[in-house]
Formats: structure tokens, C-alpha cells, sequence
């Protein structure tokens, strides 16, 4: 019979200065992207007053991630990460900088907006493979789950607070420059927690970048099924269960609630990945740990059914907060399997793959989402979204065998 690992502190992985440092540096780093974000959108509508302007906004930041993907992962791999995170925290204070300049300077086209955000988005494509492939540096393997847990409420925590405090200091100033400026500051404040990251040399590649050395991340993931049915899970999950991009519709014309409602669904799923990464950090997941991350991503589509059924206010904010809840377990196995799955000299690379596929999912799974409300019906939408779920959880159970054999998240991974 295996004996019980023991019990571990809920915060054991800040017992480690860099992690520590890191975490300060990634939750600014959140929470300024997040205000600006928001005070973004505002800008932009108020001189164009067209909705299309909020999608390119959207597209303007996530299009150099499809474009750089494969570079930002073989950087990572090839530099050392910790200074990718302190170049990336400067030029994002940078792009801040250069929004509020726009704005002092009384900017009536889009276009230069746009241009910044086209850097801004340039400069995420790099700050997340190499961020996300720092972690497994920070701390030693027995803490890497609680790492992982930590890293993900702390994300979902900026972006709860990032938008409330943008869209708060905005109404006041009556403008986004004094969102600009913080937003600048508190990049700077991530550069210097960044700064004092210490990471032992680590021997990198030395030979001459090449297009076989860049795509092979991709080809890692492909023969380790492992690693692909974990990443690819998450992709038809969320393209398939993409519900708050129609919460609007349900606030206004279902759940009749208002903007006050709307606002209070679009927090319902952070507020409940936040309570459930607190709950991992006190009780982290020991046994079944693959089973567990089947069986919350099938009760994820479960409860967006539940949500698109519901007439009810209370029931749909408890469905929004479940499917939150059981969204984050799958992001903590998740991302835990494909670290420790991973080679370090390939977590850059891999990681970017990861990255661009959760951008996909969740752009295109808006883009599904209205479309199939728009054929279907709204509820029809939903309900079809979290079924097909659940469909691929089952699908996916069998064609990944792996998923469910894996065990204690602190040990190996299993043998394909």
C-alpha cells in the first residue's frame, strides 16, 4: 500500500524568495494589463462608437500571439527566462506610457491605439511561454502543484480586480490617463520584483537557431499523448463551452437583470476559481489526480447546461460559480502534467503551444458561440456547448488512456 505523502503548508511554495518575487511581478503584471484593457475599450468606443472598433481591439492583442507562437517558445528555451519577464515588464510600462502620451496628446484616430497594442500584444506572446516555463525553476518538485495553484488564483485574482479598479478610476477621472499612468507604474513595480529573481546558469542551446529546432515543440507535444490530450482537452472544452460571450443576452432579454446583473455573471466564474484555487492550496489533489480533471471538465459542461436552462438569477450565478470552480482544477492538473511532462529545454516551446491554443479556444469559442446562437437560438447555444462537452470528455477518456492513469501530480508522469 503507498503511504500518504505528507501534509504540505497551503503556502509552501512561498517559502521560496523567487517564487515569491516572481508571483509580485505576475500579479501586477495582471492587474495593469487588466485596467488597461478595460480603459482601452472605453477609449476606443467613445471615438468611434462602433462596435467592430472593440473587436480589433481584441484581435490587435492577440494577433501577434498567432504570429510569434513559435518564435516567443524557441526564445524561451534558448534565453534565460527570467530576463525575457524583465525585458517584457519594461516594454509593456512602455506601451502604457506610450497610450497615455497618445491620450495628453488628444488623439482622435484609432489607428496609433491600435499600433500600441500591436506591441502590447507582441510582448504577451513572449512574457507567457517564458513565464509559464519559469515556474518549475522557482520552487522544487514537491511544492510545484501548490506553485501552480498559487500562479493560477493569483491570475484569476488580477483579472477580478483589474477591471473593477480600471473601470472605477476612469468613472472618476472622467479619462483613461490616470488608468494609463498606473498602469505604467504598476509595470514598473513588476520589473523590479522581476529583477530580483535569482536562477542558477542554466546551459542553453549554443548552436544556430533553425526552423526543425523552433517546430519541434510541436512535434514533442504531438508524440507525447500525454501532454496532447491534456492541451487539446482544454481547446474543445472551452471552444465548445464558451457561454459568457452570450451573457449579455442573457442579462438583458432572459434573466432580465441589467447591467448590474451582467456585471455581477461576468464575475461569477473568477469568484468561483479563485474560492476553488484556495481550496486546492489547503488540500491539494494527492490521488486520481487525471480522473479528477476528467470528471470536472464533464461537470464544467454539466453546469453551462444548468446556466443556459436556468430563468433564475441565484441558480445561474451558482451554475457561473461551479463551472469556474471546476474550470480551475482542470487549469491546476493541467498545467502541472504538461510542466513536469516536459523537459526543461522544451517547456519554452511547448508552452507557447499551450499558450496560443488557450487564445484559440477562448476567441474562437466566442466566435462558435455566436454563431450558433444566431442559428440555433441563445439557450439552444449553450446547452448544445456544454453537452458537446461532455461529449469530448467521454471521447477524450478513450482516446487518452494516459489522463486517467495519472496519480499523485508530485510524482512522474505515466508511460504512454
Amino acid at each position: 500500500m503507498q503511504a500518504e505523502s505528507p501534509a504540505l503548508p497551503a503556502a509552501a511554495a512561498f517559502r521560496h524568495p523567487n517564487f515569491r518575487f516572481f508571483m509580485a511581478a505576475r500579479f501586477l503584471v495582471i492587474l495593469a494589463l487588466e485596467m488597461q484593457a478595460l480603459a482601452v475599450a472605453w477609449q476606443v468606443y467613445a471615438l468611434t462608437q462602433r462596435p467592430l472598433d472593440l473587436g480589433l481591439v481584441g484581435l490587435a492583442q492577440f494577433m501577434p500571439a498567432i504570429l510569434l507562437f513559435l518564435v516567443s517558445g524557441h526564445a524561451a528555451d534558448r534565453f534565460p527566462r527570467e530576463r525575457i519577464v524583465l525585458l517584457c515588464c519594461a516594454v509593456f510600462s512602455l506601451c502604457s506610457v506610450g497610450l497615455l502620451s497618445l491620450t495628453l496628446g488628444g488623439v482622435r484616430s484609432v489607428y496609433p491605439i491600435y499600433a500600441v497594442l500591436l506591441l502590447n500584444g507582441a510582448v504577451r506572446a513572449f512574457n507567457g511561454p517564458a513565464g509559464q516555463s519559469l515556474v518549475p525553476l522557482l520552487v522544487p518538485g514537491a511544492h510545484f502543484q501548490n506553485a501552480v495553484t498559487w500562479n493560477a488564483s493569483l491570475i484569476q485574482a488580477g483579472m477580478l480586480l483589474g477591471p473593477v479598479a480600471g473601470g472605477a478610476i476612469y468613472a472618476l477621472a472622467g479619462n483613461p490617463m490616470p488608468v494609463y499612468a498606473l498602469s505604467a507604474a504598476g509595470f514598473l513595480a513588476a520589473f523590479g520584483a522581476a529583477a530580483r529573481i535569482r536562477i542558477p546558469k542554466i546551459d542553453r542551446p549554443s548552436s544556430a537557431a533553425s526552423l526543425a529546432m523552433v517546430l519541434e515543440g510541436m512535434r514533442y507535444i504531438w508524440r507525447n499523448k500525454l501532454v496532447l490530450g491534456a492541451i487539446s482537452l482544454d481547446l474543445f472544452a472551452v471552444l465548445l463551452g464558451g457561454a459568457v460571450a452570450l451573457l449579455p443576452v442573457y442579462a438583458r432579454d432572459i434573466l432580465k437583470v441589467g447591467t448590474q446583473g451582467l456585471g455581477l455573471l461576468r464575475c461569477a466564474p473568477g469568484a468561483g476559481a479563485v474560492t476553488m484555487a484556495l481550496v486546492v492550496a489547503h488540500r491539494p489533489l494527492r490521488r486520481h489526480a487525471g480522473g479528477k480533471m476528467l470528471a470536472c471538465v464533464c461537470g464544467f459542461g454539466a453546469f453551462i447546461v444548468v446556466f443556459g436552462l436556468s430563468r433564475n438569477l441565484w441558480l445561474s450565478l451558482a451554475a457561473l460559480v461551479l463551472t469556474g470552480a471546476l474550470d480551475m482544477v482542470s487549469v491546476i492538473v493541467r498545467q502541472t502534467l504538461v510542466q513536469i511532462a516536459t523537459p526543461d529545454h522544451m517547456r519554452g516551446r511547448v508552452s507557447a503551444v499551450n499558450s496560443l491554443f488557450i487564445g484559440v479556444s477562448n476567441e474562437v469559442g466566442q466566435f462558435e458561440s455566436g454563431v450558433t446562437a444566431q442559428w440555433f437560438g441563445t439557450v439552444p447555444a449553450v446547452i448544445l456547448g456544454g453537452v458537446g462537452t461532455m461529449a469530448v470528455v467521454l471521447l477524450w477518456a478513450r482516446l487518452f488512456p494516459q489522463l486517467r492513469r495519472v496519480q499523485d501530480l508530485a510524482g512522474p508522469p505515466p508511460a504512454d
